[in-house]
């Protein structure tokens, strides 16, 4: 026969739950943090990287539009046909957006926080 009274066995059971509740929401917490951080590390080392390269980019296309208009004793022709190519590569981006861009980042996004 059980010796201790239904009010404590009440008790207890209640301080289990209660207890119970307490850690998944830690866990939920932590899981929360985790996934944060994990995108938060990703978006910062996108932006590092994207400054690096983006520097690296502007400094090699000079190179190029000054070669260009040395080879057509033009500095500025060099610089005109450079931003004519940039202008062509635009467009088929912005025609692209959603596929290139839109559709993988979400993709990434949802893959990170799930």
């Amino acid at each position: 026969m059980n010796t201790r009274p239904t009010s404590a066995l009440i008790e207890s059971l209640f301080n289990q739950s209660k207890e119970y509740a307490s850690n998944r929401l830690d866990l939920l917490k932590l899981k929360s943090i985790d996934k944060t951080s994990s995108v938060a590390s990703a978006v910062i080392t996108g932006v590092v990287l994207f400054v690096v390269f983006f520097i690296f980019f502007v400094v090699l296309n000079i190179g190029i539009a000054l070669l260009i208009g040395d080879l057509l004793d033009r500095a500025w022709l060099g610089f005109l046909i450079l931003a004519a190519v940039y202008a062509i590569v635009g467009f088929v981006i912005f025609k692209g957006r959603e596929k290139f861009f839109k559709t993988p980042v979400l993709q990434m996004l949802i893959r990170k926080f799930l």
